[in-house]
C-alpha cells in the first residue's frame, strides 16, 4: 500500500468515524435532559442476546490477538481501486447513517427501548430500509475495511454483523410489541437492512 493510500484511509476513517461518534455522544447527552423518557425497556431475553453477541466479539478479538500477523497476508489487497471503492462506500455510508440518526432526533437510544409519545419512522431513510443506521454503520465497516486492505480486519466485520443481526432481532420484537399492526405492514414492504433485498415476512415472523 503506498504512502498515498495509508494516509487517504487513515484520514477518511478518523473523520467519518469520528463524524459519528460526535454526534452519538452529543445526542445522547441531549436526549438524556431534553428527551423524553422511556416507556418500554429491553427484555431479558434481550440481554441474553447482548450476552452472546458479547462472546463472539470476544472470540474474534482473540483470535485476532493469537493468530500470528504473516497468516492474514494471503487476505491483504493492496490496489488502488480497493482503496477507491471503499473510500465511496465509506463517505456514502457515513452521510446516510447521520442522516437516519438526525431523522429520529429524540426517539433515539442506545438499547432498544420505546419512549413515551413514540412514533414509528417510516419515511426518508426509514423508508429504505427499517434498520437505517445499521445499514450506514456496517456499510462504514466494509468501506473502512477495504480501505485498510482487508487482511485481519474482516473479522472486524465478522464481529459487527453479528452485533447487529442480535440488536436488530431485538429491536424488532420490541416494535412489533409496540405496533403490532402498522409494523407488520412497514416490513412487508420496507427491507430489514440491505436496500432492495427483501426477506420473506413470513421468515422474519417465525424468528420473533
Amino acid at each position: 500500500m503506498t504512502q498515498l493510500q495509508q494516509l487517504t484511509a487513515t484520514v477518511a476513517i478518523s473523520v467519518c468515524w469520528g463524524a459519528v461518534v460526535l454526534v452519538w455522544v452529543i445526542g445522547a447527552l441531549y436526549n438524556a435532559v431534553k428527551g423524553p423518557t422511556r416507556d418500554r425497556r429491553p427484555s431479558l431475553r434481550s440481554m441474553v442476546g447482548r450476552i452472546l453477541a458479547l462472546v463472539v466479539i470476544v472470540i474474534v478479538v482473540l483470535v485476532v490477538r493469537l493468530v500470528p500477523a504473516h497468516t492474514w497476508h494471503s487476505l491483504r489487497v493492496d490496489s488502488p481501486w480497493v482503496t477507491f471503492v471503499g473510500l465511496a462506500i465509506l463517505l456514502v455510508s457515513a452521510a446516510f447513517t447521520l442522516w437516519a440518526r438526525f431523522t429520529l432526533g429524540t426517539m433515539w437510544t442506545m438499547d432498544a427501548a420505546v419512549k413515551k409519545g413514540h412514533r414509528l419512522r417510516t419515511d426518508g431513510p426509514y423508508g429504505v430500509t427499517r434498520h437505517p443506521i445499521y445499514t450506514g454503520m456496517l456499510g462504514m465497516l466494509v468501506g473502512s475495511i477495504l480501505l485498510a486492505g482487508l487482511g485481519r480486519s474482516v473479522l472486524i466485520l465478522v464481529a459487527g454483523a453479528v452485533f447487529f443481526e442480535v440488536k436488530i432481532h431485538e429491536e424488532e420484537r420490541l416494535m412489533l410489541a409496540t405496533f403490532p399492526d402498522e409494523y407488520a405492514h412497514y416490513r412487508r414492504r420496507v427491507p430489514q437492512l440491505i436496500p432492495g433485498l427483501r426477506h420473506g415476512c413470513r421468515n422474519e415472523a417465525e424468528d420473533e
